[in-house]
């Protein structure tokens, strides 16, 4: 049972946790951001309500150490919002040319951003511009995570591609090769060799660092439940959220599901985030409710003999180097390109006063 829930009102997208103190927040399908105070086993306190968009808040992220919070909508604008106050700080209007759909935190001064028609950008929060403007895949951004070492960006999208960005270079390094069902979700593990995809069937996809063209192995124990939803627990375990409500703990290589953990509901989880401290899991569901799980309890039963021996893990010995071309879209002749020099510049307001 979980520890808390919370009653959004509405089918909920996108969740954070604070980076320090114990708040979360929900972005959702009305627009509205909502902020949290949570204390276990008691009800959780509604700080801020704010319509923050004419349509959905599809994606939400706590920024410059939890003092504002980052919002992406359909309505193609991203807003700051003051955690304090709920007061606006700034509006990027037409932030990207198609509804936003994606927004995570790289470095403490940057976040990047994903919208419906494959494109992603980079928002240096320091210089207050888009610094790196990505246009490789030809459906919605599912999902992005970053690699801090290498400086490369990964993104996963509904045209069942996976691109690697060089942010040093601003240049896609590579692209995998179209798979024949929509990518959702992305993790790194295994001390950076493995990139883990979740997809619309529920199979995992396991790429070798280096060798994106196509997939080193798949896992397809989920099926045929899709896997909306990955967090990385440690470089041997993740944790999935499926179509069918279930959270799993899975092992990855040797791949194995180690057990179901936690019943969210019947329906989709849509996201999981863990709290600053990884005391509690969040899962957000087309229940409307957002839920926080005791980490702990629900580990218990899985922690002896259950963690994956990294003796056992591939022989792969590729380094974090990728191919260095990516294959040219078929459509890209048919897309607008993104001119990086023509980026809306954030204002001088924009995260200065965060």
């Amino acid at each position: 049972m979980a520890a808390v829930e919370i009653d959004l009102g509405k089918l909920p997208f996108d969740i954070d946790f604070h980076p320090s103190d114990h708040l979360v927040a929900a972005g959702l399908i009305s627009g509205d951001l909502l902020l949290y105070r949570y204390i276990a086993d008691s009800p959780a306190q509604k700080l801020l309500e704010v319509k923050a968009h004419s349509e959905s808040c599809r994606a939400v992220r706590f920024i410059n150490e939890g003092r504002a919070i980052v919002t992406g909508s359909p309505d193609f604008s991203i807003l700051a919002t003051d955690v304090e106050t709920g007061t606006e700080i700034v509006r990027l209007e037409n932030s990207h040319e198609a509804a936003v759909n994606r927004i995570v935190n790289l470095t403490e001064s940057t976040i990047a951003s994903g919208d419906d028609e494959g494109c992603v950008k980079v928002w240096d929060t320091r210089q207050r511009i888009c610094c790196n403007s990505f246009n490789a895949q030809e459906e919605y951004i599912s999902d992005i995570t970053f690699a801090a070492d290498p400086m490369k960006l990964l993104a996963t999208s509904g045209d069942g591609t996976l691109i690697v960005c060089n942010l040093r270079s601003n240049k896609i390094q590579t692209r995998s090769e179209f798979s024949e069902e929509e990518l959702l979700s992305v993790v790194i593990m295994k001390n950076g060799r493995k990139v883990i995809c979740g997809t619309q069937s529920g199979t995992l996809l396991l790429y070798s660092w280096g060798f994106f063209k196509d997939c080193s192995d798949r896992f397809i124990d989920l099926s045929p439940n899709s896997i909306d939803a990955l967090l990385k627990l440690d470089e041997d375990r993740v944790i999935t959220g499926s179509e069918n409500g279930i959270i799993s703990l899975v092992g990855i290589l040797p791949n194995r599901i180690i057990q179901p953990i936690a019943e969210h509901s019947e329906y989709p989880v849509e996201r999981l985030a863990f709290s600053h401290d990884k005391k509690y899991l969040g899962s957000a569901s087309h229940d409307q409710l957002l839920k926080l799980w005791d980490l702990n309890e629900l580990l218990q039963d899985s922690a002896d003999g259950e963690k994956n021996d990294s003796a056992a893990e591939d022989s792969d010995t590729d380094g974090m180097d990728v191919d260095d071309n990516a294959p040219k879209s078929s459509k890209g002749s048919k897309k607008k390109n993104v001119n990086k020099g023509k980026d809306p510049v954030i204002s001088s307001d924009f995260f200065s006063d965060l």
